[in-house]
């Protein structure tokens, strides 16, 4: 019985220990933001009906994993009805992580957000438009100098043109 006493003790320690939680830094993200005033394509009347959009990028390294996310503000038009779910056919945001390179940089993961587009067609009870969206993280392993990138993609109701593209800065290398 003592010699099972014995062994089973360090072996429960030793578990214990391992199961401890340990400390993980968190990475220090570097972000860059631009601002864009987007016209609704599919309106041409008389009330004022441009979108101003900001989209903040972010990137991190740990190691050699990459990870990115972006942030999204707007401050719409007012005119429309509240809660207004016919403003898009579509809305998304496109978040990537690519390899900084001379020239074009390459994608190496990307993933589109359509949550987006929900939040934009969402007003105050004034009619008010304005609001944020974070999206998710992404990662993926990558070589140095790496960066995360958005790329906002709108398809205003009722204009026949489908997604149109809007590029904003991209985050510093990490």
């Amino acid at each position: 019985m003592k010699t099972i006493r014995r062994t089973a003790a360090p072996a429960v320690l030793a578990l214990a220990v391992a199961a401890a939680p340990t400390a993980t830094a968190t990475p220090a993200y570097k972000c860059a933001s631009s601002t864009r005033d987007i016209d609704d394509s599919g309106y041409d009347g008389p009330w004022p009906d441009n979108c101003r959009i900001t989209v903040k990028t972010c990137a991190a390294r740990s190691g050699g994993t990459v990870y990115a996310y972006a942030e999204v503000r707007w401050d719409g038009a007012s005119f429309y009805p509240v809660d207004d779910p016919t403003t898009f056919d579509g809305a998304k945001l496109r978040v990537q992580i690519k390899q900084s390179r001379q020239g074009t940089d390459p994608v190496v993961v990307e993933r589109d957000f359509p949550g987006l587009e929900a939040r934009l067609e969402d007003s105050a009870a004034g009619g008010a438009r304005s609001g944020t969206y974070r999206t998710a993280t992404i990662s993926h392993r990558a070589g140095p100098s790496a960066l995360g990138d958005s790329v906002l993609f709108l398809d205003w109701h009722g204009d026949g043109r489908g997604y149109q593209r809007h590029d904003y800065t991209a985050s510093p290398t990490v």
